[in-house]
């Protein structure tokens, strides 16, 4: 791996030099022999934000190629502590016939439920990678969560189509999905028949989830599409659906469209309505195979991962990943994490809202709260009024993820009050548990005595190997007074101030 560079002595170089230790900076932060630049760089794009824990992990693996590998098999790493905060939301997982039973009918609990399990997993499961693929996922095949259309059937497309294929291959995913009753309500899909193809998921299989829209497609293209989908519907209370299977998926022979079809060079007689399900399979699988479909995957995961404009030449190499693995999702992310335009990027990208508040509260230790019935609704509210809820985006091509997409400063004003708030624990009714002496939590038990060496020990502890502006730093040191020693107030009343100003610097809110 070009990007994940390993010295003669397990040192993580990648062309940088080892931190050295500054005083009273934490050492956590300042392991020997660990690049606390290459860490810092690896951790904030493949995790939710670094936490002492997460560096501590890449120090006893020995290397960050190895942190890697495990992160890319998650079923390795032990996540019970996350799995017992997750059984507050048992609807989360549930199937569509167990929400029906479960809730009212247009109950949107389980959808809240899906919510709030997603937003535990970013800020407490050991998963990482892995939970932030499943989110570059939900992005990708977005369905709006909570809509009205999906109330009982999200959970379950969560389950065992995000979640279940997340580090597969994008064929198995795409398939999962058109089968998905979650998918084929949101798009219209389930009341879609041969004499009135409903055109919306035969357009967006092609135009979002696919080669994309400059693919060269045509309108005939979408109408064969959507022609081949009908049929694929829902069983519902209505259709003769049973407590037993509604919102599960039902095929209808007799709504099929049958005839010949042909989108994008393939092609299929399609004459027995019987066998239209397997007419779909195939035309899903080969879209998932197109070159167009591998640039568009490889294109989106340079944009998360590397910069907002990621070099065409890593893209090309990605695509080719993709096809040579038979869309196998492991060796495209292993290409992309051990290139040099991965290490170069350092700096490229900017947090989203979402990203940005988990990561904050992640960077403060806030944990879960034992107490069962406690949750992240406010949260949750709060992200939605930044605008990125988890999941909520309201349109089917997903949230935007470039830093144009979320400048302004009413966005800006927010998140920085946001951050005040989880400094200073607002939340304290809900699920999060906040440090009761964060001073301690964030310095240590051996304080520093001077201000300089207070706002160097937190910019070591919060914005961890990145270089900050003299500027800057003496900024941070003015809002406490000039220089020198502690004086009564910088560990009480000025110490939130001090660290929400410091998770405000344009350096922490980097990706």
């Amino acid at each position: 791996m070009t990007g994940l560079n390993t010295g003669s002595a397990g040192v993580e170089t990648s062309g940088m030099t080892t931190t050295r230790r500054r005083p009273h900076a934490p050492a956590w932060s300042l392991v020997p022999r660990v690049n606390a630049v290459a860490a810092r760089h690896l951790l904030s794009r493949t995790t939710y934000g670094a936490t002492p824990e997460s560096l501590t992990d890449v120090v006893r693996m020995g290397s960050l190629r190895a942190w890697l590998d495990r992160q890319l098999t998650p079923a390795s790493i032990d996540d019970t502590a996350c799995e017992a905060v997750l059984a507050r939301w048992p609807l989360a997982t549930a199937t569509a016939p167990t929400v029906e039973a479960t809730v009212d009918q247009g109950n949107w609990d389980a959808m809240q439920q899906v919510v709030q399990a997603t937003l535990a997993r970013a800020l407490w499961s050991k998963r990482q990678l892995f939970e932030v693929m499943c989110e570059f996922w939900s992005n990708h095949l977005n369905i709006t969560c909570p809509s009205s259309e999906v109330w009982s059937t999200k959970s379950w497309d969560d389950r065992t189509v995000i979640r279940q294929h997340a580090l597969g291959t994008f064929e198995d995913l795409l398939l999962a999905s058109s089968t998905s009753p979650a998918m084929l309500l949101y798009l219209g899909n389930a009341e879609s028949d041969g004499d009135a193809p409903n055109e919306n998921y035969g357009r967006e299989l092609l135009e979002l989830h696919t080669v994309g829209v400059d693919a060269g497609y045509t309108h005939t293209d979408i109408v064969n599409a959507a022609r081949v989908l009908t049929g694929l519907s829902v069983w519902n209370r209505w259709n003769g659906g049973t407590p037993g299977n509604q919102g599960t998926l039902r095929y209808r022979s007799e709504w099929h469209y049958v005839g010949p079809v042909q989108v994008m060079g393939w092609s299929h007689a399609n004459g027995d309505a019987t066998q239209g399900q397997a007419v779909a399979e195939s035309m899903v699988r080969f879209l998932a195979r197109r070159p167009e479909t591998a640039q568009r995957i490889a294109a989106k995961l340079a944009v998360r991962f590397v910069s907002d404009t990621p070099p065409q030449a890593l893209v090309d190499r990605l695509a080719q990943v993709y096809l040579a693995g038979g869309t196998a999702v492991v060796p495209v992310l292993r290409a992309l994490f051990g290139s040099a335009e991965f290490t170069a990027s350092v700096g490229q990208k900017q947090r989203r809202p979402y990203e940005d508040i988990v990561g904050v509260a992640r960077s403060l230790g806030i944990s879960a709260h034992p107490d069962p019935t406690r949750d992240l609704g406010d949260l949750a509210w709060t992200l939605g009024q930044l605008g990125q809820a988890p999941l909520g985006w309201g349109l089917p091509d997903g949230y935007p993820d470039v830093a144009g997409g979320w400048t302004g400063a009413g966005g800006t004003l927010g998140r920085w009050n946001t951050h005040l708030g989880l400094v200073g624990g607002w939340w304290d009714t809900g699920a999060m548990v906040f440090q009761k002496d964060l001073p301690t939590y964030l310095l240590g038990a051996s304080k520093p005595t001077t201000r300089g060496a207070l706002v160097d020990a937190l910019l070591a502890r919060l914005v961890p190997g990145v270089a900050v502006p003299a500027p800057h730093r003496a900024a941070l040191i003015a809002f406490l007074g000039a220089d020198g020693p502690l004086g009564q107030g910088d560990l009480q009343w000025d110490f939130e101030p001090l660290v929400t100003l410091v998770l405000d610097m344009p350096q922490g809110s980097a990706r």
